[in-house]
């Protein structure tokens, strides 16, 4: 007699990284579903304590700082996900999934260095704490932790590891330099939005159907929706940015637009400032007082008042139907796909993603 699983396990641990809730979970195969999930998520967490520890006293602090500030899993969770297309979750399906989340956290350390970030997860950032340097090659010792991982896996994840870090450092490169002469600056975003975040959750959900044993024309779908699903989680991040609770979010509001990254509500702004006078007016009074940071200066007020104004605007709501057409785009990518609980946890995380509030 196969023993009942405990259903608010796995819609806790699912709803966190998918928005799995307990309805999700109402018939026997699906509890079978997410035991499978659920015990090989158990197996990631203990492989990544393990494999991100390092015999040196500080990196053995540094390197954990942030996988022990929490985060959702949502790639490893993908990696599981995607295995149950095939023969399901095995030391590969884990061991891929682990090496994803080294390599994500790994971007963390780097980004917020870039970003010159105070908070992340809700704690300080690395650099604020043991400065950047220490935070600059932490994020080293993880990428090659994570590519060590891989090494095992075989050819095929070393080059799909390689092509993915390829592609991050990309997208972080042309956010730094910004759009060409001629280019398309909306374009161009978009496409660091789809290097920066969608390729790491495409491979993430082509490694469960590699390593899964999945049959290989599901491999090109799950990619499809992992790129799309990216891009627009970044983009209900570009809404979330400018939200009134800090609290709630863990930032302050308009962290993005105070750090110089011109979000898409921005970049709508910007593009409608040629035709309305009114945009123009509140473009103009938002990079004025974005100039005058640091937050101490006297247009504190200002600035707040101008990403208040910007939170209500119509570009913000266009940036909204922007991140749920992507969602639909994802969701259309995985109709290939058969019937069932994994197709089922795929379109719910889609739905999720552009129900999200932080």
């Amino acid at each position: 007699m196969t023993p009942s699983v405990p259903l608010t396990r796995h819609a806790n641990s699912l709803n966190s990284a998918l928005g799995l809730g307990e309805k999700f979970f109402s018939s026997a195969s699906e509890r079978r579903f997410a035991t499978a999930i659920e015990d090989g998520l158990d197996a990631v967490e203990a492989g990544l304590l393990r494999e991100m520890s390092f015999a040196d006293n500080l990196a053995d602090v540094t390197s954990r700082y942030l996988l022990e500030a929490g985060g959702k899993r949502v790639r490893p969770t993908l990696t599981l996900l995607t295995a149950q297309l095939g023969t399901g979750t095995n030391a590969e399906v884990v061991a891929a999934a682990e090496a994803l989340e080294i390599t994500h956290l790994a971007s963390l350390y780097h980004d917020d260095v870039m970003d010159e970030a105070n908070l992340r997860r809700g704690v300080p950032s690395a650099q604020s704490v043991w400065g950047n340097s220490v935070a600059i090659l932490t994020g080293d010792l993880l990428f090659a932790r994570a590519s060590k991982l891989m090494s095992g896996l075989g050819e095929r994840a070393i080059i799909l590891q390689a092509d993915t870090f390829e592609r991050l450092c990309l997208g972080q490169l042309h956010e730094t330099t910004g759009p060409r002469d001629g280019e398309d600056p909306i374009a161009h975003y978009i496409q660091v939005l789809a290097d920066k975040t969608g390729s790491l959750i495409a491979a993430a959900a082509e490694m469960g159907v590699i390593f899964g044993n999945a049959p290989e024309e599901y491999r090109a779908p799950v990619m499809t929706f992992g790129e799309k699903i990216g891009v627009a989680f970044q983009l209900i991040d570009d809404v979330i940015d400018l939200a009134p609770d800090e609290v709630e979010t863990g930032k302050t509001p308009g962290t993005d637009l105070r750090s110089g990254v011109s979000t898409l509500p921005l970049l709508y702004l910007r593009d409608l400032a040629t035709t309305d006078p009114a945009a123009a007016d509140l473009l103009a009074r938002i990079e004025h007082d974005v100039d005058a940071l640091p937050q101490s200066s006297p247009g504190e007020a200002d600035l707040a008042a101008g990403i208040a104004e910007l939170r209500e605007h119509a570009v913000t709501q266009k940036t909204l139907e922007e991140a749920r057409r992507w969602a639909r785009e994802a969701v259309e990518a995985i109709d290939p796909l058969p019937d069932g609980p994994v197709k089922k946890a795929l379109t719910r995380f889609a739905e999720s993603v552009v129900e999200r509030s932080n």
